[in-house]
């Protein structure tokens, strides 16, 4: 049996509780041990980035010599937990119970806070007091969109990988890593974290105002999300004719603009819509079945003027208290810029991580013709170091990487613990994902998750396993899911709701079916596993429940 993964983590002392939550979502394979690495190796010190820049942590609070905030068990990618905590203890109107609630939502079997002598930090509180005034000051965010040129220029400048050696394109890859990868993760974080503060803010004046529901209706339709657009652009051509010379040209344009987008994103050994285009033709042909009536980019309207409305309601509640006034006028409006930001800096980053994906699938391919890789792909299983003996003797690793493939597809079957305190469990001791059972649920019976999108809607339940088969959603179906990333935005488009098993306020999941306009209910514990494929359910996303209502 599996003990540990070949780039498991040393578990924290200082820091000792860990969670699937949150990152669950954008790494819910195993890690690969060349993505491992990078995590290690860069990841992680962008994140203590990330921190010391929001002004809550100190360098020297972290071990100079193993990761701490991100950490690999038993192959899958977990987030501490232990030192977001002392982030919500460190800022003013944050609590650690706020964090978990944004890190998860609400799961069972999480350990409670239990605060440490050095958690409080006047020092860092006055740091981080600074931070928010300009979260809430700032007009634009140039350093996103400097960024942004960053990768366009990376894009425009990238090279014919066929004329490049096996050491070229290694060295290409490992070159663009070192010199942006730890900056634009390090941007994204920030921008993270930025965006909890004006979405803080405008859950306390809803709750104060007996309004906590409009929160949601506020958070939506901000606009200029880049992890909606793909939806937007594969809409459009959906109302194209296939088979048409305009179709071609424009789906070029799409794979142009949108390519580096896919399942498991940060994972470069997984495919993107560049690498394996006919997962977002079979995307657009789904949506192709959609009427008019849906469009997503009509919905987005509706939500921002609804968004607008409500907004002045709640402003004219409390106009006579001027602090309070003049904070939710500008939490309402850095709300918008970092919730989009978020979505940026997170692009940005993610087409880094394409230009390092092509390049190494470039190597793969040819290792798959000389026989020593059997999938192009399978460059992920070689580590950082090993990276030159790959170059210098291919066939020297060619046993290994298969006995590592061996080894992750074991893993896969496999179902991590959602948290632990102290020593991570062994593998040798989870039980399989196709053997933990749940209660299948029937006519009456209602699951209760987080509110993600409000409004309500009523269709045949169907669940969906793997973005890259949408065949069986058809419109007007409700999409049950186990966790979504940018590759199943698509499939959000012709369902009448989207029900996902895990999800906190910030998730993909709802952060699209708000802009989208789509009833969305997260963190529906065991919602692929409980709801009966084909069963008639209801969603509301205003209170976060589905209640089925009929038989399969």
């Amino acid at each position: 049996m599996i003990d540990r993964w070949i780039v498991d983590s040393k578990p924290s002392a200082r820091y000792p509780i860990f969670t699937r939550g949150n990152v669950g979502e954008v790494f819910p394979d195993p890690v690969a041990p060349l993505s491992g690495d990078i995590i290690k190796l860069y990841a992680e010190d962008g994140w203590r980035d990330a921190f010391a820049r929001f002004g809550a942590f100190d360098p020297d609070e972290f071990d100079p010599d193993n990761p701490e905030i991100i950490g690999i068990f038993g192959g899958y990618c977990f987030l501490n937990v232990s030192i977001s905590r002392i982030l919500g203890v460190r800022t003013p109107g944050l609590t650690p119970e706020s964090i978990d609630f944004q890190l998860w939502g609400e799961q069972p079997g999480v350990p409670p806070y239990a605060p440490q002598p050095t958690d409080e930090s006047p020092a860092h509180s006055e740091r981080i007091s600074q931070t928010i005034g300009w979260v809430l000051t700032t007009e634009s965010l140039p350093d996103l969109a400097e960024d942004g040129r960053l990768v366009d220029r990376l894009r425009a400048e990238r090279p014919d990988h066929r004329e490049l050696s096996d050491q070229q394109l290694v060295d290409l890859m490992r070159t663009l890593t070192d010199r942006h990868f730890r900056h634009l993760f390090a941007q994204h974080l920030f921008i993270t974290y930025c965006a909890t503060v004006p979405v803080g803010i405008l859950r306390q004046v809803c709750e104060a105002v007996g309004r906590p529901g409009d929160l949601l209706t506020l958070m939506a339709g901000v606009g200029d999300v880049e992890s909606a657009a793909p939806s937007y652009a594969m809409w459009e051509l959906s109302r194209l004719d296939p088979d048409s010379d305009e179709f071609e040209r424009r789906f070029a344009e799409f794979l142009q603009e949108y390519g580096a987008r896919g399942p498991n994103e940060w994972e470069m050994r997984s495919p993107t819509w560049q690498t394996e285009p006919e997962l977002a033709l079979v995307a657009i042909d789904q949506m192709r079945r959609s009427p008019d009536a849906a469009s997503p980019i009509e919905h987005q309207s509706a939500r921002a003027v609804e968004r607008e409305k409500v907004g002045a309601e709640i402003a004219s509640m409390i106009e006579n208290d001027t602090e309070t006034h003049d904070q939710f006028l500008a939490a309402l409006r850095a709300a918008s810029l970092f919730l989009a930001g978020r979505e940026r800096s997170k692009t940005n980053a993610i087409r880094l991580t394409h230009e390092l994906r092509l390049a190494m699938h470039a190597l793969g391919r040819r290792y798959v013709e000389r026989g020593v890789f059997d999938a192009p792909n399978n460059f992920g299983m070689v580590r950082w170091a090993e990276l030159d003996q790959l170059v210098a003797d291919p066939a020297s690793l060619a046993a290994e990487v298969r006995e590592r493939e061996a080894t992750y597809a074991e893993l896969l079957t496999l179902e991590p613990p959602f948290v632990f305190a102290g020593e991570p469990p062994s593998p040798a001791t989870w039980a399989r994902r196709d053997a933990r059972l749940a209660s299948v649920v029937g006519p009456g019976d209602v699951l209760q998750g987080l509110p993600g999108c409000p409004g309500r809607a009523r269709g045949r339940a169907r669940v969906v396993l793997d973005s890259h088969d949408p065949t069986a959603l058809e419109p007007g179906d409700v999409l049950v899911a186990p966790i979504t990333d940018p590759s199943w935005t698509p499939l959000f488009v012709p369902a009448a709701a989207v029900i996902v098993d895990v999800g906190a306020p910030l998730s993909h999941a709802i952060i699209v079916s708000r802009e989208l306009g789509i009833p969305c209910a997260v963190s529906v514990t065991d919602a692929t596993r409980r709801i009966p494929d084909g069963a008639l359910v209801e969603v509301d996303g205003t209170a976060g429940t589905v209640t089925v209502v009929g038989e399969p």
